[in-house]
């Protein structure tokens, strides 16, 4: 029996998707998905107050005053000349691009606590992006238009995430696109499903993602949290931050549509300028998660020895492979005693020496290293390369870990595909299970002590110490003889044929 829910969520994508249409021949998807998404964003915004009024003007029928009242004080404030509605009447107008960017102001203006800066990085009248006031009205009509049969007004929508979705899957799909860009704003979903479970966070807890792309790990670690009620808002308080401006619009409107409003997203370098901190000092959460970028080059290496927050005192990763620099941020900016890190890195994180071979000498021998995860090549847009997971744990030695390491090989468990290889719903539940279990498993998995890994001179490459040789299977020698007595006598008969036939042609 048909799932409406399936049914509805595939409708909206599909119109989404098909609202770039307009864009695609004309700009680089990197730079059409933010149109696209805010125009998504919008038409929410719209359908969600145009429910509420309906239920408004039924309760109260012969009171507007009341009306305006409540809508005043809702979950964000809409004005009436800014609502999709109010826009797609005017979608002939010659200065449609003026009249959304305007509208998008107007809403920022009167939710600046939640939606302040979202969306003046976006330029609906830009002729460099748009063209020319012919071609641009043209394409800005035609979108009004794709978007304007949608109805996103919660009540059709039941209690499922739809729009949430929707906002992940055409992230996911700009991302596909984008080829290597993508990577630097999307995680891809089976990947930060992973990385939620196995952080496991709590209600209360305080969640992290220093290099958060357009929000979508943050999302994913932020609805790992156990809830009653689907419905309501994770009980978790939320914050990233995000170097590149466009991006943290994206991250800013993923949090709303998710529910998580009070997420704190700050646009800004991690690395050289964190805006997370509080009297100076980094700030403290129970969880930090990250996909950073892999080795990144110039990223701050001349002023690490003068860092105002003391993160660098494990030694200063390389000027030209930052992936130690993330790592150490975010182990700085984990609670005292109980904050868990999980991150991504590119395998040479796991045994490159000099600097960053002593950083991560230091790391094991402060019994902060918890596990190491081998993932399959190709899961990440833009880049082939197997990647691992690091995890983290300031509370180690309460996990009855004592000083050992977990070494996971799942470098073989994956769908492939063509464009892009996939962790399955078992792919991932087998690494949760084994890490939570923190046993041996043969061809998989292996509990490593300190001393072991000293000996290997804190070399983290999982080979080392998950052994996944498959033995040939025996060779039986006397039917190996039988086969080639048989070729050799076809070939016997065969040479005849040829002698023949060559004889006939007076060859």
């Amino acid at each position: 029996m048909p799932d409406p829910i399936i049914d509805r969520k595939a409708e909206i994508n599909r119109v989404a998707w098909k609202a770039c249409d307009t864009f695609r021949g004309v700009m680089d998807s990197s730079v059409y998905k933010d149109y696209v998404l805010t125009m998504l964003f919008l038409k929410y915004l719209s359908d969600v107050r145009r429910q509420r009024v309906e239920e408004l003007r039924a309760q109260f029928p012969k009171d507007e005053v009341m009306v305006q009242r409540r809508l005043a004080r809702e979950r964000f404030i809409m004005p009436e000349d800014a609502t999709f509605d109010s826009l797609h009447a005017q979608r002939d107008a010659d200065n449609i691009g003026e009249l959304i960017n305007h509208a998008l102001d107007s809403i920022e203006d009167e939710n600046k606590a939640k939606l302040d800066g979202v969306f003046r990085k976006i330029d609906f009248n830009s002729e460099v992006n748009l063209g020319e006031t012919r071609d641009r009205n043209r394409r800005l009509k035609h979108l009004l238009e794709d978007f304007a049969p949608l109805d996103l007004r919660p009540r059709t929508l039941g209690n499922a995430d739809i729009i949430g979705d929707c906002y992940e899957y055409l992230i996911g799909q700009f991302a596909s696109d984008a080829g290597k860009k993508g990577g630097e704003f999307y995680t891809p979903a089976e990947v930060a499903t992973l990385l939620a479970k196995l952080l496991a966070p709590k209600p209360g807890n305080k969640i992290c993602d220093p290099t958060c792309g357009s929000g979508s790990l943050l999302v994913k670690v932020a609805h790992e949290v156990p809830r009653k009620d689907k419905t309501q808002p994770a009980n978790v308080a939320v914050f990233g931050m995000e170097n590149n401006n466009q991006t943290y619009a994206l991250a800013r409107m993923n949090m709303f549509l998710h529910g998580l409003d009070a997420a704190r997203i700050e646009w800004c370098d991690a690395l050289n300028s964190p805006k997370l901190v509080e009297d100076s000092r980094l700030m403290k959460f129970d969880i930090v998660v990250a996909n950073p970028p892999f080795s990144l080059d110039k990223w701050g290496a001349e002023k690490a020895a003068a860092d105002p927050y003391g993160r660098f005192h494990r030694g200063i990763p390389p000027k030209s492979r930052g992936d130690y620099a993330f790592i150490t941020h975010m182990i700085e900016a984990a609670a005292a005693g109980s904050g868990r890190v999980g991150v991504i890195v590119p395998h040479g994180v796991l045994f490159r020496g000099a600097s960053e071979g002593k950083i991560r000498q230091t790391l094991i021998e402060e019994n902060l290293l918890e596990a190491v995860i081998g993932l399959p090549v190709n899961l990440f847009y833009g880049t082939g390369i197997p990647a691992a997971i690091l995890l983290f744990n300031k509370g180690k030695k309460e996990a009855r870990h004592g000083t050992d390491i977990l070494f996971i090989d799942a470098s073989r468990d994956f769908a492939a595909d063509a464009k892009q290889n996939k962790l399955r719903p078992q792919d991932i539940e087998k690494i949760v299970e084994t890490f939570r279990k923190f046993e041996d498993v043969p061809k998989y998995a292996k509990r490593v002590t300190f001393e072991e890994v000293k000996e290997n001179d804190f070399n983290l490459n999982i080979p080392r110490y998950v052994d996944t040789f498959e033995p040939e299977a025996p060779v039986d020698l006397k039917k190996v003889q039988k086969e080639i007595t048989r070729l050799e006598n076809e070939l016997v008969g065969v040479r005849k044929e040829i002698g023949r036939y060559l004889k006939e042609l007076g060859l």
